[in-house]
């Protein structure tokens, strides 16, 4: 899965996931991720709208993701899951951790009305 932020205004960073989140690319994704939140990029969306498939290995990368982006003063949200991605979050209660948003300009409006 290849990691490109595309910043929105108010310092949010959007991440385009696609296909499939599991083992075989979240090592990667934590990486990148984990770098951009060290260079200050700590309010994101996650764009789940070209996800058909997250792991447990891809739920904990976004856990984790989460915590280190709450440490610095962010947030991580999730837009536009569906299908499978969204009935693994409801079976394993996740939904109740992450705020979940239907498309990215709702969870960017969310962003920004935080800061009011």
């Amino acid at each position: 899965m290849e990691v490109t932020p595309l910043e929105l205004e108010g310092n949010v960073h959007v991440i385009q996931g696609e296909g499939w989140f599991d083992g075989s690319n979240a090592d990667h994704f934590l990486i990148v991720v984990e770098q951009l939140i060290s260079k200050g990029m700590a309010r994101l969306i996650i764009d789940c709208s070209s996800v058909n498939t997250i792991s447990s290995n891809g739920f904990a990368t976004l856990l984790r993701l989460s915590h280190r982006a709450r440490r610095q003063g962010g947030d991580l949200k999730l837009a536009g899951t569906h299908g499978m991605v969204t009935e693994a979050l409801q079976v394993t209660r996740l939904d109740t951790i992450f705020d979940l948003y239907p498309d990215v300009e709702t969870a960017a409006t969310a962003f920004n009305a935080s800061q009011d």
